[in-house]
C-alpha cells in the first residue's frame, strides 16, 4: 500500500490566500460579495493547492447538484442497440458537461423501474430531469410531476390531461413524412407502403398522419404497425408482401425500420428502387449510408435535439445557459423546440 497526501482543506486555501473561511467558501461556491482582488486571491490559492471543493458540502449551500438525470423509457437492450439514443445522449452530455454538469443515465426495463427512477427524482438527488421515448400510458409523467422536479421531454407529450408548463424538443414528424410520401408519389408510385412506428409514441403516430395527409385514401392492407427495430422492419415487411404483393413503394418510419424491410425485399427478389422505391426517417449515418443501396430518408438532428433539450433545462434551472432563436418563451421561460426536418435522397428512393 502507498500513502496518500490529505486532500487540501478550505482552511488551508484560506491560510494561502489570506482570507477567512467564510470568503474562500464564497467564492468557490459561486456566492456574491467578495472583491475582485480577493476572488482572484483564492482562485490562485485553489489553483496552486489543487483544491476541489466537496460537492455535498457545496450543495448544502448552493441547493444545487450540478447533476441531471437523463430517463430513457426504454429496456437497456433497445437503448444500447439503437443509434439514436446514442446520438441524442451524445447532444445532452456535450452541453451538460459545457456548463460542468453531470448526467445521471436512467433506464426503465418495467413497472417496479418506474417506481425506482420516481423515488430516485424526489430525493433531491439531481436538479433536473431530461425524458424521452415516452409511451403513452407511461406513468413516468406523473411521478415527475409528484417529484417537483424541472422537466423537459424529448418528443412531444402525448398525455390530454391539460398540464401546463409542459416543455419538450421534437422533430416536424409529420411534416418529414408527408415530403417522403410526395417524393414517392413524385416518382409515379401509386401503391405506397407505410411501416408505423409503435402508435402508443407521438413520434410513429405523427409520421403516420403525415403519410395519411398525402396517401388520403390508402387501402388500410398497405399500413402495418411495427416497432422501431430492425426485425420489426423484416416482420413488417413479409405482412406487406403478403397482403400487397404489387406495391411499389415502402415508407419506414425510421431507418431501422427501413433497413429490415430492404434485407426482406432482397430475399423476396424486389429491385430496390426499381420495383420497390424505399425511404425511412431519421439520417443515422451508420444505418442509411450502409444500407443496400443506400437509404433515402428522413433527416431529422437527432444529437440538436439532445443539446436543445439540455440548454433548455439548464435555462429552466438559472444556469446561465445561452439560448438561440425559438427557444425563448414568455417572460424570460424556455418554451418548447420543433426542428425542421429535410429529405436526403440516395440511391434507395
Amino acid at each position: 500500500m502507498t500513502d496518500t497526501a490529505p486532500r487540501p482543506t478550505l482552511e488551508a486555501v484560506a491560510a494561502l490566500a489570506g482570507v477567512s473561511r467564510a470568503t474562500v467558501s464564497r467564492v468557490v461556491n459561486g456566492g456574491d460579495g467578495v472583491r475582485e482582488a480577493l476572488v482572484a486571491r483564492v482562485r490562485r490559492a485553489v489553483e496552486e493547492l489543487g483544491y476541489v471543493p466537496n460537492q455535498a458540502a457545496r450543495s448544502l449551500v448552493t441547493r444545487r447538484h450540478d447533476a441531471v438525470a437523463v430517463v430513457i423509457a426504454e429496456p437497456e437492450t433497445r437503448v444500447f442497440a439503437d443509434p439514436f439514443f446514442a446520438l441524442q445522449l451524445r447532444g445532452i452530455s456535450k452541453e451538460l458537461a459545457a456548463h460542468d454538469n453531470q448526467l445521471v443515465l436512467l433506464l426503465t426495463e418495467g413497472r417496479d423501474d418506474h417506481a425506482r427512477v420516481g423515488r430516485y427524482l424526489a430525493g433531491g438527488h439531481v436538479d433536473g430531469a431530461l425524458v424521452f421515448s415516452l409511451h403513452l400510458d407511461d406513468p413516468l409523467p406523473g411521478l415527475i410531476q409528484h417529484a417537483g422536479v424541472p422537466t423537459v421531454f424529448g418528443g412531444r407529450p402525448g398525455w390530454s390531461d391539460g398540464r401546463s408548463g409542459v416543455v419538450y424538443v421534437d422533430s416536424d414528424n409529420r411534416g418529414g413524412a408527408r415530403e417522403a410520401v410526395r417524393h414517392l408519389a413524385g416518382l409515379g408510385r401509386t401503391r405506397i407502403a407505410h411501416i408505423t412506428g409503435p402508435l402508443d409514441q407521438t413520434s410513429a403516430a405523427d409520421r403516420l398522419d403525415g403519410f395519411r395527409d398525402v396517401m388520403v385514401d390508402a387501402d388500410p392492407r398497405l399500413i402495418v404497425e411495427s416497432d422501431f427495430t430492425p426485425a420489426g422492419g423484416e416482420r413488417a415487411m413479409r405482412e406487406l408482401l403478403d397482403r400487397r404483393p404489387d406495391l411499389d413503394a415502402v415508407f419506414a418510419a425510421n431507418d431501422l425500420t427501413a433497413a429490415g424491410a430492404l434485407r426482406v425485399l432482397r430475399e423476396r427478389g424486389r429491385r430496390v428502387p426499381d420495383d420497390v422505391a424505399v425511404i425511412g426517417f431519421d439520417d443515422m449515418l451508420p444505418v442509411a449510408e450502409q444500407a443496400d443501396p443506400p437509404l433515402t430518408t428522413v433527416r431529422q438532428d437527432i444529437e440538436e435535439m439532445g443539446r436543445l433539450m439540455a440548454r433548455l433545462l439548464l435555462r429552466r434551472l438559472g444556469a446561465g445557459a445561452h439560448a438561440g432563436g425559438g427557444e425563448q418563451g414568455v417572460g424570460g421561460a424556455p418554451s418548447s423546440v420543433v426542428l425542421p426536418t429535410t429529405l436526403v435522397r440516395r440511391a434507395s428512393a
